[in-house]
């Protein structure tokens, strides 16, 4: 079953009063251990809890998380439910051994899921899964995922049948480790990331590729964000199991008597909060500091400083732009707000320096064209989102990327969208966008072109195309399709 199936199903039983069991790596409070030994509170970060903290306004939510921090481990030694300052929603955060939770973090969800989920992976010279990668395995991600099923199992009073919904690829083995420990929970698995096509799979070693599969055919659900993501893991589930066959028509695997559904939820955003943030003090700051020069454009990328965002080629692509034109080369000016991430990992940092002296060297060449903000300010890309003529979003592959999404809402300039059919967001919005293929510089270089010199007719009837097709699925329709669908598994129990 596709997303337009699960529209159908929509919201129908919201504010029913079930309590939902929602399992994460990232919690939705983080605490920070002060000096004087108390502990500070605060939300949790990512796009996820973001996403999720909504569910406490219709039904009571227990959220279980690992503990991330050293303020987190000394809150989770409390051992009781934590204030995460949303309504209707408890935390209970679980501690592991540092060395397992970095075995099961860094080297498997990070350096190992992540990378092959985005095709990341040089396979002609490396990685290596080595030794090392097995004790990963064993001793991190497969402890750390049973001591969350452990912690999702002891939340579940004696006759209570909740359902269970667990977050993304961190959490593949808890499905079935929660089945085993409270069978009649109603369980799902949602999948934040892209999921790679069945023979990609056969890069991890077999025994690792059907366990993660087991788990997750123990749900009575699986979510993913497209309905390329669902097709490919219908087939890897169907190939890496014995006896599992894949109804593509019904979006289903049978597992014997089990039936698994596995449905496409496109996440989403609140076009709400961001226009009452676009249109905050803080953010209109942001977007007066910002503003171009009178007969200046803006081209404005908002992304974490990883390699699967393609910000290389982006700045290739403009490069050649100012080449091919140089009567633009003083009219049109590169805002790009790049947030750290992952600088821990080697292939990162290496990325990051590419990115660097490629602007370097642009900006050497042509005059200052870009300005870059290496940080986390949220407000800041939303203000400057405002604003842009032509917004660029060309990852290799990705989930949704919610900034295809946020920028056409904010922006008050029918600014046009350039957009990678590799993000998930070009089921749901390529009418309106330009689109590109992620590796095409020169086709890349022609649609920023196009962009820039669009008739305002077009791109006043492309912008209400995109902010029509987000309005109509907002992230409310998101949790509403998913809850809907899971008390409807729950009912027919």
């Amino acid at each position: 079953m596709t997303a337009e199936v699960a529209e159908q199903n929509g919201p129908a039983l919201r504010g029913r009063s079930e309590r939902i069991v929602l399992a994460s790596n990232r919690g939705p409070v983080a605490f920070e251990a002060r000096a004087d030994g108390t502990l500070r509170a605060n939300r949790g970060s990512g796009g996820v809890v973001t996403a999720l903290v909504s569910i406490g306004g219709t039904r009571p939510v227990t959220w279980i998380a690992c503990a991330m921090t050293e303020g987190d481990r000394r809150a989770a030694e409390q051992g009781q439910a934590l204030d995460t300052r949303s309504p209707g929603i408890q935390a209970r955060l679980v501690s592991v051994d540092r060395q397992v939770y970095r075995k099961y973090y860094e080297t498997i969800s990070n350096r190992v899921l992540w990378f092959l989920q985005h095709y990341m992976w040089d396979i002609v010279d490396g990685p290596s899964l080595d030794l090392r990668s097995y004790e990963a395995w064993e001793m991190g991600y497969v402890p750390a995922n049973a001591a969350l099923a452990r912690a999702v199992a002891s939340s579940i009073r004696e006759g209570e049948c909740p359902t269970v919904m667990i977050q993304d690829y961190h959490l593949y083995l808890v499905p079935a480790m929660v089945r085993k420990l409270a069978p009649s929970c109603t369980i799902q698995h949602f999948t934040h990331i892209p999921w790679p096509a069945p023979r990609y799979w056969r890069l991890l070693p077999p025994a690792w590729r059907r366990e993660i599969c087991a788990g997750l055919v123990a749900c009575d659900v699986v979510g993913f964000q497209s309905v390329w993501d669902v097709t490919n893991f219908l087939g890897t589930c169907q190939e890496s199991l014995p006896g599992v066959v894949a109804d593509y028509a019904r979006g289903e695997l049978h597992c014997g008597d089990h039936i698994v559904k596995v449905r496409a939820y496109p996440i989403s955003v609140s076009p709400e909060r961001l226009t009452r943030l676009a249109a905050s003090p803080e953010a209109r700051r942001h977007t007066a500091r910002l503003a171009a020069e009178p007969g200046v454009r803006t081209i404005v990328r908002v992304d974490r400083m990883e390699p699967s965002k393609n910000i290389l080629r982006g700045f290739q692509a403009f490069e050649v732009l100012l080449e091919r034109r140089p009567d633009l080369q003083r009219r049109v000016r590169f805002l790009a707000f790049l947030v750290p991430s992952r600088e821990s990992v080697p292939e990162y940092r290496r990325y990051r320096d590419l990115v660097f002296e490629r602007i370097t060297s642009i900006n050497r060449r042509f005059g200052d064209p870009i300005r870059v903000y290496y940080e986390n300010n949220y407000p800041q890309a939303i203000g400057a989102m405002t604003a842009y003529d032509v917004l660029l979003v060309n990852p290799l592959i990705d989930g949704m990327n919610l900034v295809a999404k946020e920028g056409p809402i904010v922006n008050e300039r029918d600014g046009v969208l350039v957009l990678s059919e590799g993000a998930g967001a070009h089921e749901q919005l390529g009418e309106g966008a330009i689109s590109v293929a992620a590796p095409d510089i020169e086709g890349t270089v022609r649609a920023l072109e196009q962009a820039l010199e669009m008739d305002p007719a077009e791109r006043a009837q492309r912008a209400a195309l995109l902010r029509d097709a987000i309005r109509t699925r907002d992230i409310q329709w998101w949790l509403d399709c998913q809850l809907a669908d899971l008390d409807q598994v729950s009912e027919a129990r």
